[in-house]
């Protein structure tokens, strides 16, 4: 790939390698996370930024699309610039092979593509008279990985079907997807570039040679009208599809790049999505960026989708050049993704995120979601809990007596329910898969897919380690947590029913232990061997209940890697998500203020963060806000680009504040005190009032709004007691008894 490499002077002290360091097998964590998170880096920023071996004569070279110990493909795109006054001609080596004569003069110096970089370090030399700088630049190859960490398979590849072609055999020895002349174990596909048209009647077409009649006109952010015409490349990067858009003859300098949702295990090519092509950006003049592997519906690991996108965006910059901003857009996980990648890889992916129906990560949903059937599986087991609504009482999440069931067909569900079931197994049983593509069947060795541990944790078993028994660490723990403890406090239950939920939820078991799940997730099992609830799979036998302990290994290397939003971010950020809480849609409202209570605990502040809703009652989104939000971060990034010493809080334009809509898309409120009385304790503000907000399970257990806590720190019964922590209960001494044997080692201290 060319890799757009702007050299400077001392970069070679970055250009070494993650792996060169003993400390490389931790995943590769100092690499995704963000080079604040370590004590030693304003320091080492410091001597990169203004080497002092630098000569004021020597020839200044800088890195436009990628750190220089992240160039990938095979080719860079240089920039040098000449020392002021020097009157001597510029000469750049590769390797010491001149390749000047690829350069081209630009306003500030010269530009060119170095191609031939062999994979590892490389040298780029610029010399000006007697003066010469030089960097080491490490190239990796364009199927990567650059720190991800090892590859993971058997890996299904989707080149033919998203009409690549076949991918290429790279190996004769049995392994992975057969093809011609022999096995594809990493999937690649030749790039290939095509023309389409927007039609008049709302699609993409392939371009024809002669100008076709309903060929539509679209019309740019300057008020332009052009013919809607895309140039699209498509290929493989990092083993996984991508795709470059944009008009042919209108872009608008703009990036964009469209991040999408869902929820996978991996193991899996995965394809581009509707949002690759996307009207609005495109037909704006937004140059699209997109890839398989940033579609959280193809994998979860954020540390390999955030390395992809580095390298999708280092592709775009050195065909295209610099973009005057990137900014993403999706929703759900391509939400969590801007969160993620604009904390750990700043300004590299995105300038500007507009997360929609974000969370502040994924890894942290697994706490709270990990208690879902558990709670649900003791509820339909118990006649106190036969009243739907009543269930937001554990659950904190909504709960409605009128809103349909769909595993029951009947009045009645809640968000557990409806926007979570099946995500357990998902998540943690090994033996878990419902991927039945047929080509599987083109996979050798024959079976492979049976020898996949089909779990989140496995999926990310480069994060998370491996235990003693060959099964990926878990994080998941209850040890303390006291489910209902709010509305035990607040009267909605009385302490008899808080100690029978706590004494009878359970916990689940150890991968290594899980069988095979029944009905309704295998059909075959179906109706005779009804386990909605993975009860199977959960330790639920004995008085009370035992509890589960995470992995200590899982919990610290996952909050090392760079996984978890810990709100260190400072991106422009227009998070914005319908309200969806009536439907008991999945995509809970509180998160986008969890973000903000993470940005908040962080370094105090959360300015360049604004939050809007926009109502979805009573029939469901009617109105999208993205072409707002677009334009509103446009204004944003120009004031950005113009007054660039107040940062960005002090450039936000007059309309990058919190704001509510109407079903409709109007304005009903805006400004600094809306949102009042979700982080704080002032009266609700009117954003506030119009959408009530929920919470989950540990919330109610009396976890903080963020969330993100893997393992609670224990206290003592008796002195959760001394401290008020049970409100206007105060328990028997065979209360007392009670709470102790079901929280033998303490209980929950938040």
């Amino acid at each position: 790939m060319r890799a757009v490499v702007v050299l400077t002077v001392l970069a070679s002290l970055i250009a070494a390698p993650a792996s060169a360091s003993p400390a490389a097998p931790a995943l590769a964590s100092l690499i995704a996370a963000p080079a604040s998170a370590s004590p030693a880096a304003p320091a080492l920023a410091s001597l990169i930024a203004a080497p002092a071996s630098a000569s004021p004569a020597a020839p200044a070279l800088e890195v436009l699309s990628s750190r220089p110990d992240q160039v990938s493909g095979g080719d860079a795109l240089v920039r040098v610039r000449h020392p002021k006054g020097s009157t001597a001609r510029l000469r750049v080596l590769r390797n010491g092979e001149d390749v000047t004569a690829a350069f081209k003069q630009t306003k500030d110096g010269l530009t060119g593509l170095v191609t031939g970089l062999a994979d590892g370090d490389n040298t780029i030399t610029a010399t000006a008279g007697p003066y010469r700088e030089s960097l080491r630049v490490r190239n990796h190859p364009i199927q990567g990985p650059i720190f991800s960490g090892e590859r993971q398979y058997p890996f299904l590849c989707k080149t033919e079907r998203s009409g690549l072609g076949p991918p290429v055999a790279d190996n004769q020895d049995g392994q992975g997807m057969r093809v011609s002349g022999g096995w594809s174990r990493d999937c690649f596909a030749p790039t290939i570039t095509d023309r389409l048209y927007r039609s008049t009647d709302g699609t993409f077409k392939p371009m024809p040679a002669e100008r076709p009649a309903d060929l539509a006109t679209t019309t740019l952010l300057d008020g332009r009208t052009v013919d809607f015409v895309v140039r699209r490349e498509r290929g493989v990067i990092n083993r996984f599809l991508y795709s470059i858009a944009m008009l042919e003859n209108g872009w608008n300098g703009r990036a964009m790049y469209r991040f999408d949702g869902g929820v996978a295990i991996g193991h899996d090519q995965g394809t581009l999505g509707g949002s690759a092509l996307d009207p609005y950006g495109l037909g704006t003049g937004y140059a699209i960026l997109h890839s398989s592997g940033t579609r959280t519906s193809t994998h979860y690991n954020l540390i390999l989708g955030g390395e992809t996108a580095l390298m999708v965006k280092e592709r775009f910059i050195e065909r295209h050049g610099l973009p005057l901003y990137t900014v993403g857009v999706g929703g759900s996980g391509g939400g969590i993704q801007q969160y993620i990648y604009g904390q750990n890889h700043r300004n590299r992916v995105i300038d500007a995120a507009i997360p929609q129906y974000s969370y502040p990560d994924m890894v942290t949903q697994t706490i709270h979601v990990g208690d879902c059937e558990l709670l649900e599986r003791y509820m339909d087991h118990n006649p106190r809990w036969a009243k739907w609504d009543d269930r937001t009482a554990l659950i904190g999440m909504n709960a409605s007596d009128t809103v349909a069931n769909p595993y029951t067909g009947r009045p009645g569900s809640d968000e557990c329910v409806n926007g979570w079931r099946g995500l357990t197994p998902l998540t943690m049983n090994p033996l878990w898969t419902d991927d039945n593509d047929p080509e599987w069947a083109l996979m050798d060795p024959p079976g492979v897919k049976d020898t996949v541990q089909w779990t989140h944790w496995d999926d990310l078993r480069n994060v998370y380690g491996v235990d003693d028994r060959g099964y990926a660490r878990s994080t998941w723990d209850n040890v303390g947590v006291q489910y209902g403890l709010k509305a035990l406090t607040d009267g909605v239950i009385t302490p008899e029913e808080f100690l029978d939920v706590n004494a009878g939820v359970g916990s689940w078991k150890e991968a290594a232990d899980m069988v095979r799940e029944g009905c309704p997730y295998v059909p075959s099992a179906c109706p005779a061997d009804l386990d909605p609830w993975s009860a199977r799979n959960a330790n639920l036998s004995g008085d009370p209940a035992p509890r589960r302990t995470g992995d200590p290994v899982a919990i610290g290397n996952v909050w090392r890697s760079g996984l978890v939003f810990r709100g260190d971010i400072d991106l422009p950020i227009i998070d914005w998500r319908h309200y969806l809480e009536d439907r008991l849609d999945m995509h809970n409202a509180h998160q986008s203020f969890a973000s903000r209570r993470r940005m908040l605990d962080h370094d105090g502040r959360a300015g360049n963060q604004v939050i809007w809703f926009t109502d979805a009652r009573p029939d469901g989104p009617m109105f999208d806000q993205t072409p707002e939000a677009l334009r509103v971060m446009d204004e944003w990034m120009a004031n950005i680009r113009k007054y660039p010493a107040r940062g960005v809080v002090a450039n936000r334009p007059p309309q990058a504040v919190d704001r509510c809509f109407a079903t409709d898309g109007t304005e009903l409120a805006a400004g600094p005190r809306v949102w009042d009385g979700v982080l704080d304790r002032r009266s609700p503000g009117a954003c506030t009032q119009r959408f009530p907000l929920y919470s989950t399970s540990r919330i109610v257990a009396g976890g903080p709004i963020e969330g993100g806590v893997f393992k609670c720190r224990l206290q003592p019964v008796e002195r959760a007691i001394t401290k008020g922590l049970y409100g206007s209960w105060r328990p028997t001494q065979a209360q007392q008894t009670r709470l102790k044997q079901i929280f033998p080692t303490g209980v929950c201290d938040y």
